[in-house]
């Protein structure tokens, strides 16, 4: 599944939190996808879900 997190990205976490397997917060602080989405789809997902500003494209 292709995973972007997008520019409306605040730098919460939220996502890191939920599925650090594919979610990392960078330098830049902001969230990155670092691991294969497919792998983990359903934390995918529920990260997607927790994002509070829906920056999280699946």
């Amino acid at each position: 599944m292709k995973t972007i997190v997008n520019e409306d990205c605040i730098g919460c976490g939220m996502c890191a939190e939920v599925c650090p397997e594919v979610f990392e917060m960078g330098a830049d602080g902001f969230s990155h996808v670092v691991g294969d989405p497919d792998e983990c789809s359903t934390k995918v997902m529920q990260a997607a879900e927790v994002c509070p500003v829906n920056a999280i494209e699946i």
